[in-house]
């Protein structure tokens, strides 16, 4: 069932958004320290979902660079939203947790200990997307008219919070409109059955929402691309830090030498995505399985401008995404990149 959001309702849920996930799952809370609970040995790591960011993870994985690495890996749950995945880090299930930006600097409200430990994406890997009945001018016209055709619409996004409220927050400011009273924002969570269901069936106007979904709709021709950082519509937004892999300073102190593994292996994931197209190729089908082929086809093109180089996170690109997050009302302050970002993930 979709959640349909009131601003009353949004405002408490934001002043919420992280501690009620930890209280709801009181298994792992019995267990919190931060420093970790999990087998020392092993390297247990949560992610969102199986969006592009975390193509990376599968990747090594599936070629082995975990392991020639020394790292043993548990159990890679998918958590549905940004905050549970800080839940699941809080009480020491997880060690290390796979999201975007948005869910790092979240957990550091609640905790100054938070550090970025690697960088996946580097471009913001969301789209808006609408159906083929959308009323509104073409997706070449200019931004500021593309957004105006949104107000007053109904969009689906994962959950308060998250990366894809972060983005209609931002483009409605850029039009002097706020997308929490301005428009109506429809929690779907992070399945894209959901969205694509929602959509499809005229539940909601459009969507905003990872890829591949975005690409899904399409291949499908029940919709299209709306508006997309990616492709380059939003001039200020180009080439932040987006997809990333987040924890705090104990619970990395705990693993250090597993941590670092964990980087190497995933720049040698991001080395094979960016050099080897054809093996990217069959490893995403692979990845996204049950996808048609002219849906990872999309993507593939797009793989070697989003995903990032290596596992270093630039000061530019964190500068951008800060910029993203303060200007869009997200965070007051973005902690400072020398003490965020992990020392040996700084490029």
């Amino acid at each position: 069932m979709l959640e349909t959001v009131t601003p009353s309702r949004r405002t408490m849920l934001k002043s919420m958004l992280v501690l009620p996930a930890i209280a709801a799952v009181p298994a792992l809370a019995s267990c919190a320290n931060n420093a970790g609970s999990s087998d020392s040995g092993v390297l247990n790591v949560g992610q969102i979902s199986d969006s592009i960011a975390f193509f990376p993870l599968f990747v090594a994985e599936q070629e082995g660079f975990f392991t020639a690495e020394g790292v043993t890996m548990g159990e890679r749950p998918r958590l549905g939203t940004g905050a549970k995945v800080a839940a699941a880090l809080k009480s020491g299930s997880i060690d290390l947790g796979a999201g975007v930006i948005t869910d790092a600097f979240n957990l550091y409200k609640i905790d100054d200990d938070a550090k970025l430990v690697s960088g996946l994406v580097t471009e913001y890997y969301v789209d808006v997307v609408v159906g083929n009945n959308f009323d509104g001018p073409s997706a070449d016209a200019p931004l500021e008219e593309r957004i105006e055709a949104l107000v007053g619409k109904q969009i689906g996004i994962t959950g308060p919070g998250s990366g894809t409220e972060a983005l209609m927050t931002y483009l409605f400011k850029k039009i002097g409109k706020n997308a929490q009273t301005d428009s109506t924002m429809v929690n779907i969570g992070s399945a894209a059955t959901a969205a694509i269901g929602a959509l499809t069936a005229g539940r909601v106007d459009a969507l905003c929402f990872f890829q591949p979904i975005g690409q899904q709709v399409e291949t499908a021709g029940e919709g299209s691309i709306y508006i997309s950082p990616t492709r380059g519509d939003v001039e200020t937004l180009r080439s932040p830090i987006h997809g990333a892999v987040f924890s705090t300073g104990a619970q990395i102190e705990a693993k250090q030498d597993l941590v670092d593994g964990f980087n190497r292996a995933l720049d040698k994931s991001l080395a094979l995505i960016q050099d080897d197209p054809e093996k990217a190729r069959t490893l995403l089908g692979e990845y996204l399985k049950d996808t048609q082929p002219e849906t990872v086809d999309a993507l593939v093109a797009l793989l070697p401008k989003e995903i990032a180089t290596s596992t270093k996170v630039t000061e530019e690109s964190y500068k951008v995404a800060s910029a993203f997050h303060t200007d869009s009302g997200l965070v007051d302050e973005a902690p400072d990149y020398a003490g965020f970002v992990l020392k040996t993930s700084q490029a």
